[in-house]
C-alpha cells in the first residue's frame, strides 16, 4: 500500500471531499436535510412520489443478469428483471413469475403455472415462451455465464400453453428448485436476435417486467430507475430509485450528512462512532444490523507457483489473526469463520475451528518448506526469490482495504513481503478476475438458503466468467458437491457437505476471514421496511413515503 505524504490519490480524496462540503453547503436539497418532524399527527398512509437515493461503491458492468458476475450488477439487473420464484422474508421458496408449480413424485419435472396478464414494459404479454426462450439461451454454449451448471440437468422443456412451462431433469438434482430463484426471465422478442455476449441491450434494456424500468445511466456517476406503472405484483409506490455511484464509502458517508442520498451501507467506524456524533443523522435515520449472507476471505491463485505449495498456503492461514480483524475491522461487528457457510446455519461443518493465530507455526512451516532469510532483510527467500505477492481488492472498500493493510503487516512479521493494490470494481472484476490476473485477492461470496456451490468449487468451473477463479481442484469435493445434488434427503446431502468443508479446509485454497454484519441506513421517511430473517430488503419494492414527509416533490408518479 502506497504511504506517501503526497500520494496522488490522496490529494484527489482531499479535494474531492472538500468539494462535496461545499456543494453541501450551497445545495438546495442538502437544505432539506431538517430534522423529522413528530409523526404523531401525520398521515402516514403510503402515497405516489418521492426519490430514494442510494449510494453504490461500484458501478455495473451488464445488466442482464445471467451475464452478471458482480452484486453491483445483480442489484440493478434485479429492479428490471424476475425469476419464477423467489426467497421471501422468512428465507422460503415462494412465487415470483410462477403462481405455483408442482414436482413430479420421480422429482424429475417440475410444471410451472405463470401469472397471466403480466406485461413487459413494451407492453408485450409475458408468456411460457420467454421462459423456453431463457433456459435456451443459459444453456447455449455461446453463453458465458457463471451460472451455466445450474441448468445443465435439463434435458429438455415443454410449452403446452402460453401460461405453462415444464422442465425436465435427466437425473435427480436436489437444488433444481431452488435454482428458479436465480434464472431472471428475458424478454424472447427482445433478445431473441441479439448476441447475449455483445448487445446494447446490455446497457439499453427494451422490455422489463420489475417493479421499476431504467431511466437514465451516466455510467460511474449513477443509475436512475423510474416506477413500472404495469408491474404485476402490486403498486409501486416510490416513483424513481437512484443509484449513486461512489466509491469511496468515507464521501459517500459526507453525502448522507448532507442529506444528498437516503440510503447506504454504513462501514463499522461509521455505524458506531460517527453516526453516534451526528445528531442529524440519529435524527433523520434509521440504522439496521443483522448476520448478512456473506463471507469475506483472503484467495489464492491456485495457478501462480507460489500457492501451489500448500504450505505456504497454510503458513498464511496460521499467520492472520482473525479476531483482530474482527475488532479492528469490524470494530465488533462480525463473527469468525472456518467453512463457506452462513454461522449458525445447519449446512456448517461444527467439527472444523478457524486456525488460530500461531506465528510461530506459520514460521515453522515455510522453514520446512524451504523458506530462509538468506539476505538478512527480514523477507523469507528460496531459490534466490523472495517470498513476496500481491493482494488486489476493490477501491471504495474500506473492510476490505483495511483488512489487506493489517493481513500485510502480520505477514511481514513472518518473512512475507506483501503489496495491497486498490483497484477500481468494473476494472477489478473485468481486467483482474475475469482473466485471472492476480496473485491473491480479497473478495467476498453471498450466499443463498440452497447450500449447493458447485459453481465457486467444482473443478469445471474455472473458465471464462466462471466463479472458480481460484482454480481449485480436489476430486474429492468434485464428487462431494455432484453426489450432494442427487438426493433430496437433507441428512445426506449434510454428509456430502461436511466432507467438502473438511477437504478445502486442510487444502487452505483460501483464508476464510470472516462474516460481516449489515449495516445499512435508511432515511425515517421511508415506511414499509419490516426487518427479517431475510434482512430488510425482501420487499423494498413496496416501500413508501407517505406525502407529508416527501422530499422530492416535483417528481410526479407514473403510476396509473
Amino acid at each position: 500500500m502506497d504511504s506517501r505524504p503526497h500520494s496522488p490519490q490522496l490529494i484527489y480524496i482531499a479535494l474531492c471531499s472538500i468539494l462535496i462540503l461545499l456543494v453541501a453547503g450551497c445545495s438546495s436539497e442538502s437544505n432539506q436535510n431538517a430534522v423529522m418532524p413528530d409523526m404523531t399527527n401525520i398521515d402516514l398512509s403510503p402515497a405516489a412520489g418521492d426519490r430514494l437515493i442510494t449510494a453504490s461503491i461500484g458501478d455495473a458492468s451488464t445488466l442482464i443478469p445471467m451475464i452478471a458476475g458482480d452484486s453491483a450488477s445483480h442489484e440493478v439487473a434485479s429492479w428490471l428483471y424476475q425469476p419464477l420464484l423467489k426467497y421471501d422474508k422468512n428465507l422460503d421458496i415462494v412465487g415470483q413469475l410462477a403462481t405455483s408449480w408442482d414436482v413430479s413424485k420421480d422429482g424429475l419435472s417440475i410444471i410451472f403455472h405463470l401469472k397471466k396478464d403480466v406485461l413487459w414494459s413494451d407492453g408485450t404479454p409475458f408468456t411460457s415462451a420467454d421462459c423456453a426462450f431463457t433456459l435456451s439461451l443459459i444453456q447455449d454454449k455461446h453463453t458465458q455465464s457463471a451460472y451455466k451448471s445450474d441448468y445443465a440437468k435439463v434435458t429438455s422443456f415443454e410449452t403446452p400453453d402460453a401460461y405453462t412451462f415444464i422442465v425436465h431433469y435427466s437425473d435427480i438434482y436436489s437444488p433444481a428448485l431452488s435454482t428458479w430463484t436465480g434464472l431472471s426471465i428475458l424478454p424472447k422478442h427482445s433478445f431473441e436476435h441479439e448476441d447475449i455476449m455483445n448487445t446494447e441491450l446490455a446497457r439499453h434494456p427494451q422490455a422489463t417486467l420489475g417493479a421499476y424500468t431504467l431511466k437514465d445511466w451516466q455510467p460511474q456517476q449513477s443509475i436512475t430507475l423510474t416506477a413500472n406503472p404495469h408491474y404485476h405484483d402490486g403498486k409501486v409506490w416510490i416513483s424513481e430509485r437512484m443509484i449513486r455511484i461512489i466509491p469511496d464509502s468515507a464521501t459517500q458517508f459526507l453525502e448522507l450528512s448532507a442529506g444528498n442520498i437516503d440510503e447506504m451501507g454504513l462501514t463499522p467506524t461509521q455505524y458506531s462512532r460517527l453516526f453516534e456524533r451526528k445528531p442529524i443523522l440519529k435524527a433523520n435515520y434509521n440504522r439496521y444490523e443483522y448476520l448478512q449472507s456473506v463471507y469475506t476471505y483472503l484467495g489464492f491463485n491456485l495457478k501462480r507457483p507460489l500457492f501451489q505449495d500448500k504450505a505456504v498456503r497454510e503458513a498464511i492461514a496460521y499467520a492472520i489473526n482473525r479476531q483482530e480483524l474482527i475488532d479492528g475491522v469490524l470494530l465488533g461487528h462480525g463473527e469468525v469463520i472456518a467453512s463457506p457457510y452462513k454461522p449458525g446455519t445447519k449446512w456448517v461443518n461444527t467439527s472444523l475451528s478457524p486456525r488460530p493465530f500461531n506465528p510461530e507455526k506459520a514460521k515453522l512451516l515455510l522453514a520446512q518448506a524451504g523458506w530462509k532469510d538468506h539476505n538478512h532483510d527480514g523477507i523469507l527467500d528460496k531459490d534466490g526469490k523472495p517470498l513476496s505477492f500481491t493482494i488486489i481488492t476493490n477501491n471504495g472498500n474500506k473492510q476490505r482495504a483495511d483488512a489487506a493493510a493489517i493481513v500485510q503487516q502480520r505477514l511481514k512479521k513472518v518473512g512475507i513481503e506483501v503489496h495491497v493494490r486498490l483497484i477500481e470494481w468494473s476494472a477489478f472484476i473485468e481486467n483482474f478476475i475475469n482473466k485471472r490476473n492476480f496473485d491473491a485477492v480479497i473478495l467476498g461470496w453471498s450466499l443463498t438458503p440452497e447450500p449447493d456451490q458447485y459453481s465457486i468449487w467444482h473443478s469445471s468451473q474455472t473458465g471464462a466468467r466462471q466463479f472458480n477463479f481460484l482454480s481449485y481442484h480436489n476430486n474429492k469435493v468434485d464428487k462431494a458437491l455432484v453426489e450432494a445434488t442427487r438426493t433430496f434427503d437433507e441428512n445426506k446431502r449434510k454428509q456430502w457437505y461436511d466432507m467438502m468443508q473438511e477437504e478445502i479446509y486442510n487444502d487452505v485454497p483460501m483464508v476464510f476471514l470472516y462474516a460481516p454484519y449489515a449495516l445499512p441506513t435508511i432515511h425515517k421517511r421511508f415506511q414499509g421496511i419490516k426487518p427479517a430473517p431475510a434482512g430488510i430488503g425482501y420487499n423494498s419494492e413496496f416501500w413508501y413515503v407517505p406525502k407529508a414527509l416527501q422530499k422530492y416533490n416535483n417528481i410526479t408518479s407514473i403510476q396509473p
